[in-house]
């Protein structure tokens, strides 16, 4: 199999490549660029072509999945430290502080 042949990939990570490569040509990237861009990310999430059996054993989740649950998790965050008074901000930022004089 040459270099580049995508023949081992399956129908639905080819699909996947070309969704991926249509929002990175819409975004002004490159065909080329785009091209190799979404290879790589159906690379990264699927374990490449015929991934099945390094799929099971690689167990975690794709990038965009994490990514999202972090974004999500730091909003969660924002939210609630803008319902604290400004006495506890201040007195967390104290200890904070305190601590950081410790670690030195």
């Amino acid at each position: 199999m040459p270099q580049g042949d995508k023949s081992s990939y399956s129908p639905k990570q080819r699909r996947k490549a070309e969704h991926i490569e249509e929002g990175y040509e819409k975004r002004g990237v490159s065909k080329k660029t785009a091209q190799k861009r979404a290879w790589a990310t159906v690379n990264k999430q699927d374990g490449g072509a015929n991934g099945v059996s390094r799929k099971k054993t690689a167990a975690k989740k794709a990038p965009a999945k994490r990514a999202a649950k972090k974004t999500a998790a730091q909003r969660a965050t924002k939210k609630t430290a803008s319902k604290r008074t400004t006495s506890t901000r201040s007195a967390a930022a104290k200890k904070a502080a305190r601590t950081r004089a410790r670690k030195r």
